[in-house]
């Protein structure tokens, strides 16, 4: 027998750790960050690429990934890992505060803000915000409005942070974010099959798999009534709007791994909300999506309407329509001769 080599062990990766100086791009859709960081010991700034939920100057960066040459913007430290957290240091509060991440707070408000509360700036705005007032045009609105985009920025912290610790990579929780807003993490939590059908690129394994990080039982269920719709969703690759019940039960047996009560009590469940229908068709008796069984039914209707329809065209002369093909056929073979 001969020997099958080995594969190479994977290249160690690199950490770094920093200030962001400047956010060169950043893409809210996506959370692809394009970072020039300042880090210890280090002249010059570092370029840092990666996925970042929100990303502002002054915040604290901990990176991990590889060392790339860009043929046009140089070195550069392509992150598999990134991670951001508020900054603590004067320099790096005034950055951030400057940034116009928090709105109503400019570079001169940020700078009067740090000369007044030093580092104890943040804590100052999210539990004694009327401390603010002391500042010269800082008055009641205006720190009202530093409040609630303050607010606003630590819910999609939070909510990313959750989002991270369940399995979610930072390009998805954006678009989950983007998707429910301040609702996400309550979404997440009560039905995160829900994934699968809203946000785009979250299949239902990728559901799965959070909801086992969440705790759910596989034996839930949510996880059946999840399973049995995917099923069905899957058949439509196959040509299928409907399947017998005997084989979606079967084929969701297989999906998941888990005994057909879970999977009848489930489906039993949807047919009495309506989630699933029952329909016979042929002598058969099929189980639908509503949304497929209106789209068939559509499709059918407008296929009976077309053939009620008087013809716009004349009726086809077919010796005129043959002759004439042999013409042209003719004409053709003497041509390519």
């Amino acid at each position: 027998m001969v020997p099958v080599p080995s594969p190479p062990n994977p290249q160690p990766e690199d950490a770094l750790a920093g200030l962001i100086e400047r956010v060169t791009f950043h893409s809210e859709e996506t959370g692809f960050a394009v970072l020039r960081v300042k880090v210890k010991n280090r002249r010059e700034l570092v370029t840092v690429v990666g996925s970042l939920a929100s990303a502002s100057p002054g915040e604290w960066i901990t990176a991990q990934g590889h060392w790339v040459r860009d043929s046009t913007h140089g070195l550069q430290l392509s992150a598999t890992f990134l991670e951001s957290t508020p900054p603590t240091s004067r320099e790096g509060i005034e950055k951030y505060l400057g940034s116009g991440m928090v709105k109503g707070i400019g570079p001169i408000y940020a700078k009067k803000m740090v000369e007044r509360f030093g580092e104890n700036v943040l804590a100052i705005i999210e539990k004694s915000s009327a401390e603010l007032e002391s500042i010269d045009g800082i008055g009641p609105e205006r720190r009202r409005r530093i409040k609630a985009a303050w607010k606003e920025q630590q819910s999609i912290r939070a909510i990313i942070i959750f989002l991270h610790s369940n399995g979610v990579s930072t390009s998805r929780a954006v678009r989950i974010f983007k998707t429910y807003g301040d609702d996400s993490i309550e979404i997440v939590r009560s039905n995160p099959y829900s994934l699968a059908r809203d946000i785009p690129g979250i299949g239902f394994k990728s559901a799965d798999l959070i909801a086992s990080k969440l705790g759910i039982p596989q034996d839930s269920l949510i996880r059946s009534s999840a399973g049995l719709s995917h099923t069905l969703w899957e058949a439509t690759r196959s040509g299928h709007c409907a399947l017998p019940e005997n084989l979606l039960v079967n084929k969701t047996h297989q999906l998941l791994g888990v005994d057909h009560l879970p999977i009848r009590e489930a489906l039993s469940r949807l047919l009495v909300d309506r989630q699933l229908i029952r329909e016979p068709v042929g002598g058969k008796t099929l189980l639908y999506l509503p949304s497929l069984l209106a789209a068939e039914v559509t499709v059918a209707k407008r296929i009976r309407l077309l053939t009620q329809l008087k013809p716009s065209l004349p009726p086809i002369d077919a010796p005129k329509a043959i002759a004439w093909a042999e013409t042209q056929t003719g004409q053709a073979l003497a041509t390519s001769q």
